[in-house]
């Protein structure tokens, strides 16, 4: 009954928005939304008092919006599910952030192993803004709580105010809404028309028609026009091209938060809901930051929401028989459609590191190409339909080689593995306990950073395959030095036994001046006894989150797998 009474009230928006009467069609539309909280109310188990229900539209009924009575006065409340006992009240901020940050982090872990990578990845996320949390709040620095997702029943932070579970959200989900509606006027006209189709449909049951999937070629993208509200227009007004740019991108990443925090409310899914909702709040301070004409570090900007595989409907045929061969051929191409996606995730979050909000819309872009290609497959591999026509491009781009998985204090030295290793004086090459030490003269020579690998016994050419990461920092003077001048030496030894030193094998110095232009080194370089070659080389990579001037652009040319069918039947 609700149900259609909240339909009854969509249709009577839709009358009065064509008749231009736009008042009366936002007090129905107003009133279809009340029934929200009391449909949500029923499916928790709850009694509804339907005595404030609203008439049917145009039969002068109230639009008062149906009162959902509390949970205590339901007449057969419902079981409630088992729950983990709630953490105990924390001490101070410190302790409530290290608690809530293990929640999530095993939430995680019981996603994972749950094969949920998307809600994994998601609760990796907020468990990372809790360390980031933690690490400013040790440093003095000011926290804002207000960005941190609240895990359920934890109680508040110290010295800060307990919010309402539900009406702040759907306060602040209603707010999403008008600004979601701005945007997507007609895709909501197209859901009230199919709406109206429906109801119009008569009892009697009727074939349905086939919809389609739309996919947008990459070479046809539709671009949907900003509306150029007086505000925004003054906002623009004096700031750079860059600054600009940096506003529209996110401005455009916190409305696809808050559309996510909507869709996730109208699957009753809250608690996403919430969380989406505070990401979107996070933008908040750096929007006004680039309104402001100051530069904004777009690495911390949250990846796009709802980033996994299945969220599109599959058909399933029980009569689908697909040949062997074609088989073969869906497999093929769903392997490279999703290497390509994950391909432009990476680039995308690189150029993000670096501030380039061009190339990282760009890969976004792409990465949602490769994404709506893997759902032509399906939905065609679902009805038995042969391979979808596909031909291959080349494509070059212009990618920046980062790791965005180091800090800016971070150097990491792999040493990969020696080869064809001198033995010294009475040792067999097949008897060789070989193992790398360096040290790094930084922070200065007389405090270098120590370092060593295992022993690999037995092997004139040992695989270590081991890393260590320094700590550094780019700008200061020693560090520029050692790097231009001094490099990194290593010297190599064999292990004794019981009761015997080990005894040199010989020394290699690998120069580190080529990290002024790039990320990586990696050398195979000569191990020498004093000046003398042995014979005997060593692999050796060094790493840093970016170069330490400039950019590491380097240019990719790959085959770039296009699926030519732009729709297929459900």
């Amino acid at each position: 009954m609700l149900l259609e009474r909240q339909q009854e009230y969509k249709m009577a928006a839709l009358r009065a928005k064509k008749q231009g009467d736009v008042e009366q069609a936002k007090l129905y539309f107003k009133t279809s939304k009340s029934f929200d909280a009391a449909i949500e109310a029923l499916e928790k188990g709850q009694s509804v008092d339907l005595s404030g229900l609203p008439s049917p539209p145009g039969q002068g009924g109230s639009s008062a919006p149906v009162a959902a009575a509390p949970a205590g006065q339901s007449t057969q409340p419902t079981q409630p599910a088992a729950a983990a006992p709630a953490p105990s009240a924390p001490k101070d901020v410190l302790e409530a952030l290290e608690q809530r940050r293990a929640k999530y982090m095993e939430a995680s872990a019981q996603a994972k192993a749950s094969g949920d990578d998307r809600k994994a990845r998601m609760h990796d996320r907020i468990a990372k803004q809790y360390q980031s949390a933690i690490r400013a709040h040790k440093a003095g620095k000011a926290v804002n709580f207000d960005e941190l997702p609240v895990p359920p029943g934890f109680p508040p932070i110290p010295g800060q105010k307990a919010v309402g579970a539900e009406e702040g959200i759907v306060a602040a989900l209603e707010a999403a809404n008008k600004l979601a509606s701005s945007d997507a006027a007609e895709v909501a006209d197209e859901e009230e028309d199919e709406a109206k189709e429906e109801l119009a449909k008569p009892a009697a049951p009727e074939e349905p028609k086939k919809p389609t999937l739309d996919i947008p070629t990459a070479g046809h993208e539709q671009k949907r026009t900003p509306s150029a509200s007086p505000d925004r227009t003054t906002i623009g007004e004096g700031l750079s091209q860059a600054a600009v740019q940096q506003l529209e991108f996110l401005e455009g990443r916190k409305k696809q938060y808050m559309k996510a925090a909507l869709q996730a409310k109208q699957k009753n899914d809250m608690e996403q809901a919430k969380i989406f909702l505070r990401t979107a709040k996070g933008f908040e301070p750096m929007i006004e930051a680039a309104r402001s004409g100051k530069t904004v570090d777009i690495s911390t900007v949250p990846s796009p929401p709802g980033d996994e595989d299945e969220d599109f409907i599959l058909v399933h045929h029980s009569d689908v028989q697909i040949s062997e061969k074609a088989e073969e051929v869906y497999t093929q191409l769903a392997k490279i459609l999703k290497e390509q996606h994950e391909k432009c995730l990476t680039y995308s979050e690189q150029f993000k590191h670096l501030g380039n909000v061009t190339e990282t819309t760009k890969f976004e872009k792409m990465a949602e190409s490769c994404k709506k290609s893997m759902e032509v497959l399906k939905l065609a591999q679902s009805r038995g339909l042969p391979p979808p026509k596909h031909h291959f491009e080349e494509k070059s781009f212009r990618i920046a080689k980062i790791f965005p998985e180091l800090s800016s204090t971070d150097m990491v030295v792999i040493i990969v593995k020696g080869m064809n290793l001198p033995a010294p004086s009475g040792i067999q090459a097949n008897d060789l306990d070989a193992y790398v030490k360096f040290e790094f003269p930084y922070p200065s020579a007389e405090q270098p950073q120590k370092l060593k690998t295992a022993v690999i016994k037995n092997t004139n050419s040992p695989e270590y395959n081991q890393s260590f990461k320094l700590q550094i920092n780019r700008n200061h003077r020693g560090f520029r030095r050692v790097v231009t001048a001094k490099g990194l030496k290593l010297e190599l030894l064999h292990k004794g036994g019981f009761l015997r030193s080990d005894k040199p094998i010989g020394t290699a110095l690998l120069k580190l001046d080529k990290l002024e232009s790039h990320s990586e080194i990696r050398e195979i370089v000569e191990v020498m006894d004093g000046r003398k070659p042995t014979g005997g080389r060593i692999e050796v990579k060094v790493r840093l989150r970016e170069p330490l001037s400039g950019q590491d652009m380097q240019t990719s040319t790959e085959r770039w797998l296009v699926i030519d069918q732009s729709q297929v039947l459900v």
